[in-house]
């Protein structure tokens, strides 16, 4: 869903083709968790280097994917931008494998459903567009096929009444063996004529905003992953990374309005998908510690860097929150609340390139990249 060059591997499979079945058999074993990376202040200036947008930039190199035509944005943005006789159309793949997005014995299959369809629907919202209809393709063993399967499916009705989505087809197929679980769903959204947001659009002197407060999905999925789901007192701490919450009408107001110079959706993580707004843009990016919104965590758990606020707002996926550039002179029509949408400006875009943080006394840091990569060695 997101990239330097743009979006990570799942996102260009929505350019190839037969997407909607495509890549359905593939599973992996990597962990679901995080890299937990904080703050070096030895490095000057790191290299922005994010393994997976390396792979799509390789892909984007060898198949036919200039914009053009029909094509109004394609690759390196939050989805693709498609004219068709009077409309556009934001246009979006992705997704959601066993034993990479989510793990069978820890999340209930309702989150399961909620969260593939509310992750995928995520870029439409980063597009200003308001969601239409969304394919289902779905590969599962016999044994998930029964109550499970309707569990799953009670989630994503829940999700797709809520985001205004309706069902228009799909596929389904029987993994071999003792196989996973994976889902790949595709979405799409109105996009109103002649409005076109995507990434590349960040300028010097724009302002950064974000939506929400960051890392609580992260923090989630940190108390599942160490036992602590059962715990009464925690169990509140869950619901932000089982079933996210998209800003939906913000985005289609920040559209309506025309009022974001570049945007996408926090998916990855801040630090790693700023590194990708600003490569899209060819600048660089200055945030402030003190106004990144943090999660709340609760002091009865242990004191490490994988469990500080900051750490999990920057490095800590799945929020799915909103990340967005406003020209200075817009910056005033940015309300600090809509609805219930919480909106913090926590930084400015710089000249050069790479993501700088400074902290509460001042001092300035190089920010790496410590989002989530698929293909990054841990």
């Amino acid at each position: 869903m997101s990239s330097c060059t743009g979006v990570p591997f799942e996102t260009v499979l929505r350019y190839l083709p037969k997407t909607i079945t495509a890549q359905l058999a593939t599973t992996s074993l990597q962990s679901t968790r995080w890299a937990a990376r904080i703050i070096d202040p030895r490095v000057s200036n790191p290299p922005l280097r994010i393994v997976e947008d390396e792979l799509i930039e390789r892909i984007r190199r060898r198949i036919p994917s200039s914009e053009g035509g029909a094509l109004r944005l394609g690759i390196g943005h939050d989805a693709a931008l498609i004219h068709s006789g009077n409309q556009d159309w934001a246009v979006t793949c992705d997704q959601f494998l066993e034993d990479v997005h989510f793990l069978i014995d820890k999340h209930p299959p309702a989150s399961v459903g909620y969260k593939a369809l509310a992750r995928a629907t995520s870029d439409i919202v980063a597009m200003g567009a308001r969601p239409r209809f969304f394919l289902l393709s779905l590969a599962l063993p016999v044994e998930r096929s029964g109550t499970w399967l309707n569990e799953l499916l009670s989630g994503m009705a829940r999700a797709s009444k809520l985001l205004g989505l309706r069902l228009a087809g799909g596929d389904t197929a029987r993994s071999p063996g003792r196989g996973r679980v994976a889902l790949n769903l595709v979405v799409l959204g109105e996009v109103q004529h002649g409005r076109k947001i995507g990434r590349a659009g960040a300028r010097p002197g724009d302002g950064i905003y974000v939506t929400g407060i960051l890392g609580r999905s992260q923090l989630g999925l940190e108390l599942l992953l160490r036992g602590m789901a059962k715990h009464g007192k925690y169990r509140k701490f869950l619901f932000p990374h089982y079933y996210p919450v998209l800003p939906l009408d913000f985005g289609l107001w920040l559209g309506r309005n025309n009022l974001p110079s570049a945007m996408m959706d926090i998916s990855d993580g801040l630090s790693t998908d700023l590194a990708r707004l600003c490569r899209s843009s060819g600048v660089g990016a200055r945030i402030h510690a003190d106004q990144v919104p943090t999660v709340s965590v609760p002091g009865s758990l242990p004191q490490i860097p994988a469990l500080a606020p900051l750490t999990l707002a920057l490095h800590g996926g799945e929020d799915y929150g909103l990340l967005f550039t406003v020209r200075r002179r817009m910056a005033p029509r940015i309300p600090r609340m809509f609805g219930r949408t919480r909106i913090s400006r926590i930084g400015e875009i710089v000249r050069g390139s790479g993501v700088s943080i400074v902290g509460a006394r001042g001092e300035v840091s190089s920010l790496v990249p410590g989002g989530w990569d698929h293909f990054a060695k841990r």
